[in-house]
């Protein structure tokens, strides 16, 4: 839990009412970043999110040899030849911790991987075993885990690969992303309990198949990438739509109204399913001109949610359901045990300490109505917790949010736009 003292949640005297910007997604600036290094060119990326796990992508690609500049907030990236010796700091973000090993294993050289306490902890013998298959020379001391070091060679065979990809789509996305730059490009089969966060996977495929890449997914639970050139592509990046969801379900628990701008009217991020979801609560949902708009009703409605595709979405929604008029359940999120946290222990542990009632299930929680009462929320060094915390404290007297930095993960203006909208 930390200090004794955290960061106030702002307690509005009534609805929340306001319009939102948030910045570009994490996980398309991070995809965009990786495919513009192995592009057969430069590209120039728009929207790129500033942030913590995206800083630490541009840090491990330049450490290989990639060039990237900066101009009047328009982001170029130039590929060039991928060299070792070099060190990449993982942080605690997923994206940089799988998706650059694969990567990596194309640089001539020794390329070392570390991260933060608990980045060690997180198992990465998922997509250290399928690099070794395919070919690539990885110290990792036996352990599965950071520290390790990928022993490149300037080239990778590529071919076929079976993985369990059960715990978490990004071993998948990791090897499709740098794939067609393989010798024999992948074949990658997935053998395990069903993949989860399927958008995520749809957004690998789409945006490899925008650069000219041929994927062929039409058999389940198998990726085949051909070999050849990634074509380089400016790109707009999206505003980070699960980013968006502690502001929109602040119109949810104050009966309030919240507009996000720029918001796509397809997309493949798991936050696109936000609107359906936050009207399974009870909200009024509209979307008209590129603006979503969320109104409370002042009922906020128990659920029932299989949310397998949409797991980050879980800490926000969760903040909503212990404050539902009645029992909700969410089911298909047990990979959120190797989140940055285990989300289901850090939510059960932080709401009932509040005077909640909320119960792992094997996959997923459970939650029944009880009076909250304020106190210290936990973060556990994990953004979406803190988020979670701030939409208690929109009905909740006295919650203070231990480390709300951490939320510069992803969204470093966070507590300046919460305090604007609910302060």
């Amino acid at each position: 839990m930390g200090t004794s003292e955290g960061w106030p949640a702002p307690r509005p005297a009534g609805a929340v009412n306001g319009r939102v910007t948030v910045p570009g997604s994490k996980s398309i600036s991070n995809r965009a970043l990786i495919l513009a290094a192995l592009a057969d060119g430069p590209s120039t990326l728009s929207g790129l999110l500033a942030a913590r796990d995206t800083a630490l992508m541009r840090a491990a690609l330049v450490a290989m040899g990639v060039g990237i500049s900066e101009h009047d907030g328009l982001v170029t990236v130039t590929p060039g030849s991928l060299k070792g010796p070099a060190q990449v700091d993982c942080g605690l973000a997923g994206t940089v911790m799988r998706f650059v090993p694969p990567v990596a294993a194309l640089a001539d050289g020794i390329i070392s991987f570390d991260g933060d306490p608990y980045a060690r902890e997180r198992p990465m013998n998922v997509i250290l075993g399928a690099l070794r298959t395919l070919g690539v020379e990885i110290d990792d001391h036996g352990t599965g885990r950071m520290p390790y070091a990928v022993n490149g060679s300037g080239a990778v065979r590529g071919g076929e690969v079976t993985l369990d990809a059960s715990g978490s789509s990004q071993f998948v996305s990791a090897l499709l992303l740098a794939g067609a730059r393989y010798d024999l490009g992948v074949d990658l089969r997935h053998d395990g309990k069903p993949v989860p966060s399927q958008p995520h996977l749809d957004m690998s495929v789409a945006m490899l198949r925008e650069r000219g890449v041929t994927v062929d997914d039409s058999e389940p639970n198998r990726w085949i990438v051909a070999p050849g050139p990634i074509r380089a592509l400016d790109t707009v990046i999206e505003p980070d739509l699960s980013n968006a969801a502690p502001f929109l379900a602040a119109a949810v628990v104050t009966g309030g109204s919240v507009t996000v701008t720029g918001w796509p009217t397809a997309t493949t991020q798991p936050g696109g399913q936000l609107p359906e979801l936050l009207s399974r609560f009870g909200a009024e949902v509209s979307l008209a001109d590129g603006e979503l708009t969320v109104r409370g009703t002042g009922r906020i409605a128990a659920v029932d949610l299989d949310l397998s595709e949409v797991g980050e979405l879980s800490p926000v929604l969760a903040a909503i359901a212990v404050l539902a008029d009645g029992p909700s359940y969410f089911r298909g999120i047990a990979h959120l045990r190797n989140h940055e946290t285990d989300r289901l222990a850090a939510l059960e542990t932080e709401f009932n300490a509040l005077g909640g009632d909320v119960a792992q299930t094997p996959d997923g929680l459970e939650f029944r109505p009880k009076p909250l009462h304020g106190g210290l929320f936990g973060t556990y060094h994990d953004h979406r917790m803190a988020h979670a915390a701030a939409v208690v404290g929109l009905a909740v007297d006295g919650i203070e949010i231990e480390n709300i930095g951490t939320t510069a993960k992803t969204l470093p203006e966070f507590p300046e736009l919460w305090s604007a909208l609910a302060g």
